[in-house]
């Protein structure tokens, strides 16, 4: 990334990769609890373009750090990886529930933890790209209105990632008619995909 990336690594034992990211030419800043690190990004210049949370810290641990980063408005869309020590399958998929983007168990190898570093940022690049491009959308006449009640609710059981036939058994419909009415919601905002409508219609309140 060429410096252009800056992460936030929380971590009561930040040396390691306080010394090493640098060296990839990642800018890094360092808070040794969670306390600390909602402090940072409360600051009104903080800007980070990823954060290393640990799991296990004093004051507050790398879950409820997490949980706070998400419900701050200002960091809510912040990527987090995870760095844990606990391999247990039940406790990670709940951190990703809560909000992470990814994780790694301790003790990690160096090159893995880049790799992941890099492919996250990756994503959250394409998806500001996303963004920008369904921002300048907003500005063409794409009326909400004219989405049925019934268009609306397939929308929103897509944005909570349900398949069609998880929403065909939901409205207990066939999925030919889930297809339709997503097919016409494709074309009523202008948009070719479902990650696409989900966005847009998220930027237009149009679902939570």
């Amino acid at each position: 990334m060429g410096g252009l990336a800056s992460i936030l690594v929380v971590d009561d034992n930040p040396k390691f990769l306080a010394d090493a990211l640098p060296m990839y030419g990642y800018d890094v800043s360092v808070a040794e609890d969670g306390v600390e690190a909602l402090k940072i990004l409360n600051q009104e210049e903080s800007h980070f373009d990823l954060i290393l949370l640990d799991v296990m810290m004093p004051n507050m641990n790398g879950w409820d750090t997490l949980k706070a980063i998400r419900k701050n408005k200002n960091t809510e869309f912040l990527p987090v990886i995870m760095l844990t020590a606990v391999n247990e399958d039940q406790k990670i998929v709940s951190g990703l529930k809560i909000g992470a983007d990814d994780y790694i168990v301790k003790p990690f190898i160096l090159p893995n933890l880049l790799a992941r570093i890099e492919a996250v940022l990756r994503r959250s690049s394409w998806q500001k790209e996303v963004q920008g491009k369904l921002e300048k959308k907003l500005n063409k006449d794409v009326n909400i209105d004219i989405l049925t009640p019934k268009e609306k609710e397939v929308l929103t059981l897509v944005a909570k990632g349900a398949s069609n036939q998880e929403i065909a058994d939901k409205l207990c419909v066939r999925d030919v008619t889930v297809k339709t009415h997503l097919n016409s919601v494709f074309k009523k905002l202008k948009v070719a995909n479902r990650t696409q409508a989900v966005l847009l219609a998220m930027q237009m309140d149009l679902i939570n």
